[in-house]
């Protein structure tokens, strides 16, 4: 039987009467869908080893086939951290129960120190499609309705340039529009001819080639499509994003709570490799508050009044 941590502390404090400050045995690490769920579980079995060594725990990889899964996980309190957080999800839970988690930090590129990333709308390279207008009447695939580069951030823009919403595909501007599920599939989506465009997230930093140096282009090359930036054109991009925030939940004991922050510093300075892998990128943790969050809380509370009215 699977137990969240607070569970199980809550358990073992009336069977036992055991001190409050003994700390829970289990660690539910929370992973964003719309991914390769192998690749996700294989990129964070490194941070298992960390965590369970460190801090003494057994920690459960908790990834979700979309992101709704890590947002209800956080706010039902099964879901103790994140590393690699959307804005949008974060959002969603702090507009839910603004209590529910700490900000410890955002990822902050190694290379150049910047702190964000863009949405970006890709086609096919030997396609006629240079802009969004031409992509008027086609087919275009969004990634989830809780992803910041992948619905909130083209939702926002698409709304200003053609007016309507994704529920009348924004005017009819398409002839369709459909959540993947995720930023590769997107991709694929795009590369298999499913969508004539699509969108996904890149730091628009660094190599091209290799897929710059965080995002969903990096992914797929390095799992079976080398030759992804050859195939693919980017023909539009958002203003830049906030990159996720590591979040931890205030769920856990206090003492604990510290320690496991304490532990996700460590993992980044410590073993690097492998909270690269984890965050998707060559990034390190920098300071972030709620108030680096506000445009993107802002304009998903207005995005959730909309979908009331």
């Amino acid at each position: 039987m699977k137990l969240t941590s607070i569970a199980l502390l809550t358990g073992a404090l009336m069977a036992f009467g055991v001190n409050a400050a003994d700390a829970p045995k289990e660690l539910n690490l929370g992973i964003l869908g719309g991914q390769n769920a192998t690749q996700q579980i294989g990129d964070n079995q490194c941070v298992k080893t960390f965590f369970d060594k460190t801090l003494g725990v057994d920690t459960k990889l908790r990834n979700s086939s979309d992101y709704a899964g890590v947002i209800q996980g956080l706010l039902g309190k099964k879901i103790d951290l994140v590393l690699s957080m959307s804005p949008a999800s974060f959002a969603s839970v702090y507009l839910q129960d603004p209590k529910a988690v700490d900000v410890v930090g955002i990822v902050v590129d190694d290379k150049d120190g910047s702190q964000g990333y863009h949405s970006v709308v890709i086609v096919k390279a030997d396609s006629p499609y240079k802009k969004l207008e031409d992509l008027k009447g086609k087919s275009f695939g969004m990634a989830d309705p809780d992803s910041t580069s992948g619905f909130l951030m083209p939702n926002q823009a698409f709304k200003k340039a053609f007016g309507g919403s994704v529920d009348d595909k924004y005017n009819n501007t398409f002839s369709s529009v459909t959540f993947s599920g995720g930023h590769e599939q997107d991709i694929l989506g795009v590369l298999n001819g499913q969508f004539d465009g699509a969108v996904t997230w890149t730091s628009l930093i660094g190599d091209r080639d290799s897929g710059y140096t965080s995002g969903a282009f990096g992914r797929l090359i390095r799992m079976d499509h080398p030759d992804l930036m050859k195939q693919i054109r980017i023909i539009w991009q958002s203003p830049l994003i906030p990159n996720g925030p590591i979040l931890v939940s205030n769920a856990l004991p206090a003492d604990f709570k510290a320690k496991v922050v304490a532990a996700i510093k460590k993992l980044d300075k410590e073993d690097h490799g492998c909270f690269v892998k984890a965050v998707g990128g060559a990034q390190h943790i920098g300071p972030a508050t709620v108030a680096d969050y506000q445009n993107v809380i802002d304009m998903k509370r207005d995005l959730m009044k909309g979908s009331r009215g």
